[in-house]
């Protein structure tokens, strides 16, 4: 497990006035929290959070957070969430949680898939449903992503959750075996693509209809 530093600033103002002026200097107000601690208000270098996942690929970024101001010194945590701007995608706000070596945490992996399957070489089509899956384990166990072969699959054949190969100490919390990937046929993606035409067509004929009546 990879820890990346990042420096951080006690903040004492959680109001939106002081936020947009980090924002103007180039900063953005994110908060550390976890359990059996209190919340923690922090301020960060926006350029410097954006170096820390650039290039990590979608992959949970557990960080050293260097702390400066009160008593708090360095602490260990993970990117929980990153609000960002519906327009720019310029990040706003960041929620980070602390973690501890002995303690087992949930964080979201990408998938990814290997080889090319027997269906698709045929003609048919790879759909992942799940990009992305829940795993609990102990921070230096998270893996960066979970690797799926699809190269034995033929048409009609998926992978659900059951089936998905885990390294020693992850587990995937889940109570219902779903779906994460499948191979389509070519007949099955024409009759999604008939049904939603026929619901279309449908669609238009109530609206002439109505029309009609209300003349």
């Amino acid at each position: 497990m990879e820890l990346i530093e990042l420096k951080a600033n006690v903040r004492t103002e959680r109001k939106k006035g002081p936020s947009r002026r980090l924002r103007v200097a180039g900063k953005i107000p994110a908060v550390l929290y976890g359990p059996g601690v209190d919340s923690l208000a922090l301020s960060i270098t926006t350029a410097e959070l954006e170096k820390a996942i650039k290039n990590r690929g979608g992959s949970q970024v557990f960080l050293n957070l260097v702390i400066d101001g009160g008593d708090v010194g360095n602490k260990t945590a993970m990117i929980k969430d990153l609000q960002t701007h519906p327009v720019s995608r310029d990040i706003l706000h960041a929620d980070f949680y602390e973690i501890a070596m002995d303690r087992k945490i949930r964080a979201m992996v990408p998938v990814t898939v290997t080889g090319k399957s027997i269906g698709v070489e045929n003609g048919g089509m790879l759909q992942i449903i799940r990009r992305e899956l829940e795993v609990l384990c102990f921070p230096n166990q998270m893996p960066e992503e979970i690797q799926l072969d699809i190269t034995d699959l033929d048409m009609g054949d998926s992978i659900h959750i059951e089936e998905v190969p885990a390294t020693e100490g992850v587990e995937f919390p889940y109570d219902v075996n779903f779906t994460v990937l499948t191979i389509l046929s070519p007949k099955k993606e024409e009759e999604v693509i008939e049904e939603e035409e026929e619901e279309l067509e449908g669609a238009a004929e109530t609206a002439e209809e109505e029309t009609g009546e209300e003349e």
